[in-house]
C-alpha cells in the first residue's frame, strides 16, 4: 500500500497522486509549478483555460464559462485572458511571456544607460564645489 497517503481532513485512504480527496472532496496541493504553463493536450486557444483547470483542479469547462460570464462584467474575460497569456509560459520550465519581455526591456535599457554615461558639465562641478 507505499501508492496511497492519508487525507489530512478527513483521514481517508487515497492513492497518493490524488489532487482531491474522494470522500471529503477537499483540494490535497496548492499550485504546481508543473502544472502552470499553457501546454496542455485540452488547450483550445490560448492554453491558458486548460492551465488555470489543471492548477485549480476545476473542469476544464468550468474555467470557459467562467471566462464567458466574465466577457459580460465590463469585458473582464477577454482582459483577464490575455494577462494570462502574458504571465503563464508556453511549456512547462521556460518563461513567461512578460519575462521574457521585461529581461529584453533590461538589457535595452541597461545597453541605452551604458551609453549615455555624460561627463558632467563644467557648470554642475563649480555648483558642487561651492
Amino acid at each position: 500500500m507505499a501508492d496511497t497517503k492519508t487525507c489530512p481532513y478527513c483521514a481517508e485512504e487515497i492513492k497518493a497522486e490524488a489532487t482531491r480527496c474522494r470522500y471529503c472532496r477537499s483540494r490535497l496541493v496548492a499550485v504546481d509549478a508543473e502544472r502552470w504553463h499553457r501546454a496542455h493536450p485540452e488547450s483550445k486557444l490560448g492554453g491558458v483555460c486548460a492551465a488555470l483547470a489543471r492548477v485549480l483542479v476545476v473542469p476544464v469547462a468550468a474555467v470557459r464559462l467562467a471566462f464567458v460570464v466574465l466577457t459580460f462584467v465590463h469585458l473582464l474575460g477577454p482582459l483577464v485572458y490575455a494577462v494570462l497569456w502574458l504571465v503563464i509560459p508556453p511549456r512547462a520550465g521556460e518563461e513567461s511571456l512578460l519575462e521574457r519581455g521585461l529581461r529584453a526591456a533590461l538589457s535595452f535599457a541597461a545597453t541605452v544607460g551604458g551609453r549615455r554615461h555624460d561627463p558632467p558639465s563644467s557648470r554642475q562641478v563649480s555648483r558642487s564645489s561651492s
